[in-house]
């Protein structure tokens, strides 16, 4: 699983449903966005609609950073909209603002090793960058949730990396100072601590 990162995401061709309409969506398609791939254990639970709601309500956000969400789960297109019909009150996701991709026969969960043997996949998330490549990942077992705030700065700062060279230190937010990866260089930023 690990072993994705730095290297091709796996690629895929999958049935979605995409506002309302079943689809056909490719990783192909992303080419040249940024892409948070975004697994999610099962349609109507508990967890999963706090979080594909979470990310669907900063979707400008992500659109504002020239990147897409794809959720991901093993549900049929048709319970992806069944689930996309049902108010938040319910536990539904009305209003989600970005496609959801079928995984019936576990082919993508297996190819990005989320795949949980005993039931549904694991909560994983993948930044994938324009070129394809998996600059991030994070697998989170089924009861607890992501946070879509700290997936913004994540993408923020791979964004960074990619256009500046430098490289960001821990806890690093847009704006705060970056480091050059090099031995003597690098003193500067060091220089600045306490």
């Amino acid at each position: 699983m690990s072993g994705l990162v730095g290297g091709p995401a796996p690629e895929f061709t999958a049935e979605a449903l995409s506002e309302g309409e079943i689809t056909t969506l490719s990783l192909e398609a992303y080419r040249g966005k940024w892409l948070y791939l975004l697994f999610y254990p099962l349609d109507f639970t508990f967890v999963c609609p706090t979080e594909l709601l979470a990310f669907s309500d900063k979707i400008k956000d992500f659109d504002s950073l020239n990147a897409e969400v794809l959720g991901v789960s093993i549900d049929s297109v048709y319970t992806h909209l069944a689930w996309t019909e049902t108010p938040r009150t319910n536990g539904g996701i009305e209003g989600l603002q970005f496609p959801l991709l079928s995984d019936q026969k576990r082919e993508l969960s297996q190819a990005f090793g989320v795949d949980s043997p005993d039931g549904p996949a694991y909560r994983g998330l993948f930044l994938i960058d324009p070129d394809g490549i998996v600059q991030q990942m994070t697998v989170n077992n089924l009861p607890v949730g992501r946070n879509v705030e700290e997936a913004l700065r994540i993408l923020q700062a791979y964004q960074h990396v990619a256009e500046h060279g430098d490289v960001c230190p821990a806890n690093w937010i847009p704006g705060e100072t970056t480091m050059v990866a090099d031995p003597k260089a690098s003193k500067g930023y060091f220089s600045q601590l306490s």
